[in-house]
């Protein structure tokens, strides 16, 4: 096996017992800090992209991390990492690209392999649980047939599975993001998700409850550290800002003149079907153009393509807006070039949501 490269070594202070976790496709850490938050010990971040993982060590300073393709991992090397303690929780969202084209008469097409060694490992580990998240459109990928194939390989090695779409608004994150959630037990007991928090469309946390203190950066372009100007004034900003002295990446992109001029054209919370027939074409499918609702949860994320823009400014909004609209903690830093922490940002799971996840699942362990 090729000799996995370590990113960073870290001494492992001495705590109190907590369920040993692992995260398998890590990115910069957004469901192993839910996890963290929830009470989880996170010994490892595994993940092949190397500016992510070096996010996930600056601010996981008590987890290990390695820079490797899993399909080169066996769990005897995962122990050799983290020492031989027993490992009670996997998790990690493997890509699903290869079902798209191998349908589930091929689930073990080659194509899949990055699912495939999830479950290998789920395999050769046996923890207590395990969490996958993926899109939602995996729910009904060739008729629900690619869901029930992994239920069926689950179940195979003795877990109760039970899966579900959830919507992080929901669980008071400002944002409409709506993933899957495989969540496995080993033995006979069914995971029961957390209940929704927010129900009610009204009283969901919105994007000015959740930016509305942060500088507008009208006449400046911000900075990778800068002081709070303005107080917090609702309990999201009380709670994302709690232990932070400081706002970290929040720096304005720079946008050729006729970009902003046509941002300026889009209302709150309109998009491009708002623009003069000049500009439709520009961008013209569902979420080009849109300027996000201050009065409303920001929809989906995306992983730096640049659709969404500021509720009032005419630019798109800063890797600190968009991290608060994932529910990153204003003491969460992300490292690497600005392109390189937008996808990072975008790729991550809420990490509230996570924590709601996982306060569920400790209760089950």
């Amino acid at each position: 096996m090729p000799k996995l490269k370590k990113i960073q070594k870290f001494n492992r202070q001495k705590r109190k017992k907590k369920l040993i976790v692992i995260d398998l496709f890590s990115g910069c850490g957004g469901l192993s800090l839910g996890l963290e938050k929830a009470g989880f010990d996170i010994a490892l971040g595994i993940d092949n992209w190397r500016p992510s993982l070096e996010t996930f060590a600056y601010n996981h300073p008590h987890s290990k991390t390695f820079e490797t393709d899993i399909s080169k991992i066996k769990a005897k090397d995962i122990k050799k990492i983290i020492g031989n303690g027993k490992i009670d929780v996997i998790v990690g969202g493997p890509p699903c690209q290869g079902f798209s084209l191998s349908g589930p008469r091929n689930f073990h097409d080659p194509r899949n392999r990055l699912y495939l060694d999830f479950i290998r490992l789920v395999k050769e580990i046996e923890p207590r649980a395990f969490i996958v998240e993926n899109v939602p459109g995996l729910e009904s990928l060739f008729g629900g047939q690619i869901k029930k194939r992994i239920i069926e390989e689950f179940n195979k090695l003795g877990y109760e599975i039970n899966a579900k779409i959830l919507n992080a608004s929901d669980y008071g994150v400002p944002q409409n993001r709506k993933r899957i959630f495989f969540v496995g037990l080993r033995g006979k007991k069914q995971f029961e998700f957390p209940l929704p928090k927010f129900s009610e469309n009204s009283k969901k946390v919105t994007v000015m409850n959740a930016i509305g203190d942060l500088p507008l950066l009208k006449n400046e372009r911000g900075a990778e550290e800068m002081l709070y100007s303005k107080l917090p004034f609702t309990e999201y900003q009380k709670k994302i800002r709690n232990g932070s002295t400081n706002i970290f990446n929040h720096v304005a992109s720079n946008h050729t003149r006729q970009t902003a001029e046509i941002i300026a054209l889009v209302p709150e919370g309109g998009n491009y079907k708002n623009l003069p027939d000049c500009f439709k074409k520009t961008r013209n499918f569902h979420v080009a153009w849109t300027r996000l609702d201050s009065k409303k949860p920001a929809p989906t994320i995306d992983t730096g393509h640049r659709h969404h823009f500021h509720p009032s400014e005419n630019r798109v909004p800063t890797v600190r807006e968009l991290a608060r609209l994932q529910s990153f903690p204003d003491s969460f830093k992300f490292l690497g070039p600005k392109t390189s922490q937008y996808r990072q940002v975008g790729n991550a799971v809420p990490p509230m949501l996570a924590t709601e996840i996982g306060k569920k699942l400790i209760q089950y362990l």
